[in-house]
């Protein structure tokens, strides 16, 4: 884990409705995980979204691994 490339991800409660984004853009974690689901290479996001830098991905990236890491509470 990298917590400075973590910082890349902002959430503020008036954009994208308090989403986690990219730098501060409107740009969501979730659109970055959507294109690289959907089959889309780095290159090709980085060529769509010339604004975004390879370490934004890898940002989104982590911050996912993370948010999926938590322990889920089942009742027996």
């Amino acid at each position: 884990m990298s917590p400075k490339r973590l910082e890349r991800i902002t959430i503020e409660p008036g954009k994208c409705g308090g989403r986690p984004c990219i730098r501060g853009y409107r740009i969501r974690v979730a659109d970055i995980l959507g294109l690289l689901g959907s089959g889309a290479s780095h290159s090709e996001i980085l060529k769509d979204y010339p604004f975004l830098e390879e370490e934004d991905i890898l940002a989104a990236l982590e911050y996912a691994a993370i948010q999926a890491d938590h322990p889920i509470l089942i009742a027996a």
